[in-house]
């Protein structure tokens, strides 16, 4: 039997996110990514959502209240060394969770979930503004795919020069490092995402994963930067493994029903 002093230290990680049904993405997405990672996953849960992968079919957000109690027993006993936030939902969600990590020291990662792959909106209109007065400016890196990026800077993004302009443009309105991921782009033959921090751009590119059409990669590729921040690596460092992690549970992707998961334990750190 192992004694207390040999037993190994194992890092401890929070998403604050939605539920999925389905299983592919949100809480579920990111506390299979932690496993495979090898850091323990804590869970506040923001809201529950009736979903699938092809659709969001209902909403129901949890009081602020609920939200706080949350992150209170967590943090009382667990001290997380990285939080990330996925769909948060409406902004006294928002305005709770920022008011209680103001008052911590963690690293925080936030996936600005705004609008689902099949176009439900996952945050509400009113909500954007706080999101990006009270949540951005605490954030280590704010993680935008194509339509958020857009939508957070009012204009579309349309190629690769966009993207790396965008994500320049991003930190110069928020001034807070980003991660702009450009898998989306069209007429690209990889999938391209830009980290830039204030002083360093940083390229991740990797083939495209054709014909494979999957669920919860957004908040796969968040909570993995997240497991390899809490690891020890560099902000760059993480981007590039979870890039990298990301791509293989493409590559190692199972058929569900209709669809494909993520096969979230492919990966060989």
């Amino acid at each position: 039997m192992q004694e207390e002093s040999e037993r190994i230290a194992m890092p401890i990680v929070l998403t604050i996110a939605g539920t999925d049904s389905g299983g592919g993405a949100g809480v579920m997405a990111d506390l299979k990514t932690f496993a495979a990672l090898g850091v323990h996953g804590c869970v506040v849960v923001s809201c529950l959502t009736a979903q699938n992968p092809a659709r969001v079919l209902e909403v129901s957000p949890c009081s602020p209240e609920f939200v706080e109690a949350q992150l209170k027993a967590v943090f009382t006993e667990l001290s997380p060394k990285v939080v990330k936030t996925g769909m948060l939902y409406d902004e006294k969600i928002i305005q709770r969770t920022a008011s209680f990590l103001k008052k911590t020291s963690v690293c925080l990662v936030v996936d600005p979930v705004m609008i689902s792959t099949s176009g439900a909106k996952l945050l509400r209109e009113e909500a954007i503004e706080v999101m990006k007065r009270e949540l951005f400016p605490l954030a280590t890196l704010v993680t935008p795919n194509l339509d958020e990026l857009a939508s957070l800077l009012g204009h579309p993004i349309l190629n690769e020069l966009e993207l790396r302009s965008g994500a320049k443009e991003f930190y110069e309105l928020y001034k807070c490092p980003v991660l702009a991921k450009g898998g989306h782009l069209k007429g690209s033959h990889l999938a391209l995402d830009i980290l830039w921090d204030g002083i360093h751009e940083y390229s991740y590119s990797l083939p495209f994963v054709r014909d494979v059409s999957t669920h919860g990669t957004g908040c796969t590729f968040s909570a993995a930067i997240t497991a390899f921040l809490a690891c020890g690596f560099t902000l760059s460092e993480a981007v590039g493994r979870a890039k990298c992690y990301v791509n293989e549970a493409i590559r190692g992707s199972v058929r569900i029903s209709r669809y494909y998961a993520l096969d979230w334990f492919r990966f060989k750190k």
